[in-house]
This record gives structure tokens, C-alpha cells and sequence, in this order.
């Protein structure tokens, strides 16, 4: 393991799971593989199992992977930096007003919707199973959002003392903090990588 992502989804994972791929920390593991990665089946049942609670050997869990951002890995950071002390800690933030609508607009969108019926089809990927619908409910609203998540101010402290712990738990020699508009820098000297001549992340000019 090269590579943890400490910080919450919507925070720009998806870009940044391509951007550690590119510098060399990859495979990099992201929610999306349980929803429609190769090994989905594989995963979905170690992450099911962390979910109830049993304690699995975090090795066994990311065999083949070099890197983790976004859910389910980073509600368990205290686990995997003591797991892979040898990897970098990679604490990727957003401001909070932003995150809490981008949340709002997608995480919750789609739970409110599942519950009604009203989740429509997606072409480019499956239905979320059962399974990974009770890993996202105990780990994500009532894990990291301890079932709060519809009351903002809550959810602002919530969200600004997780990144306080993270920055006062981890060394600092350890510990980049990142955000999407830094682009490849900081990414590329945490790997103590080269700069891609190909646009940042999250670019398409």
C-alpha cells in the first residue's frame, strides 16, 4: 500500500483516484469497485463483513491494491495508518459548504430515492446490490455521519474536527493535505514523482 486517503468522498476521489493511478500508486481502490469493479464480489464481501463489525486483516482486504481514497476505506483511516505505516497519508479536503451540497446533491439524493422506488436505472453501471446498500448505511450515515447528516451544523463541526485529528494524529512528514485546485503538485512530491505534462486533475483542457 502505497497511498491512504484519509478524507471523505465527494471531495474529488474519483479524479484523484485516477490522478495516484497515473503517478504509479495504483490500482487505487474507491467505492466505485464495489459497485462495479472486476473484483466487486471479492470486495463487497470483506467490506460487508468490516461493516458488521468483524475484524478482518486489513492486508488480506487490500491484496492487489497500492492505493485507497473515498469510502469504505476512509472511515477506517486510524486503521489502515497503523496498518501500512510504511504508506503516505493523503487527507483530501474540501471546503465544507461545498462538500455538504455536493453530498446533499448526490449521497442523499440517491438514498432518498432508493427508499421510495424512484432510483433510475443507470446505463453505465448495475444497481448498487443489497449488500453494498448495508455496507453505505452502517459505514458511511451511521459511521462517519453518526446519523446526523440533515442537520448542517452538525454536520460542519463533524466535518472540521475530523480534518483537525487527522492533521494533529498523523506527522506531518507523513501527511499531505490536498485539495482538487493544487493539481499534480503535491500529489507528484508525495510520490517523490515526476510532474505529468497532462492537464491536472479533474481537468478536460
Amino acid at each position: 500500500m502505497q497511498v491512504i486517503g484519509v478524507g471523505f468522498g465527494r471531495t474529488a476521489t474519483m479524479s484523484l483516484r485516477g490522478a495516484l493511478t497515473e503517478l504509479g500508486a495504483g490500482p487505487c481502490f474507491h467505492m466505485i469497485d464495489l459497485i462495479n469493479g472486476p473484483e466487486r464480489e471479492r470486495d463487497l464481501a470483506l467490506w460487508t463483513r468490516i461493516a458488521d463489525g468483524e475484524q478482518v486483516p486489513w492486508a488480506e482486504v487490500f491484496d492487489g491494491w497500492e492505493a485507497t481514497v473515498d469510502w469504505p476505506g476512509c472511515t477506517f483511516w486510524t486503521e489502515l495508518v497503523d496498518a501500512f505505516p510504511d504508506a503516505k497519508v493523503l487527507l483530501n479536503v474540501r471546503d465544507f459548504d461545498g462538500w455538504y451540497a455536493s453530498s446533499a446533491n448526490t449521497l442523499l439524493a440517491i438514498k432518498q430515492a432508493a427508499i421510495a422506488g424512484e432510483l433510475e436505472p443507470d446505463a453505465n453501471r448495475p444497481q448498487p446490490s443489497p449488500l453494498l446498500w448495508g455496507v453505505i448505511e452502517r459505514v458511511i450515515w451511521q459511521g462517519d455521519f453518526q446519523g446526523r447528516f440533515e442537520d448542517r451544523d452538525a454536520m460542519r463541526t463533524l466535518y472540521e474536527e475530523r480534518i483537525a485529528t487527522i492533521r494533529a494524529t498523523v506527522a506531518p512528514e507523513r501527511l499531505t493535505v490536498w485539495k482538487i485546485s493544487d493539481g499534480w503538485a503535491p500529489l507528484a512530491a508525495m510520490l517523490g514523482v515526476d510532474v505529468p505534462e497532462t492537464p491536472s486533475p479533474g481537468c478536460t483542457t
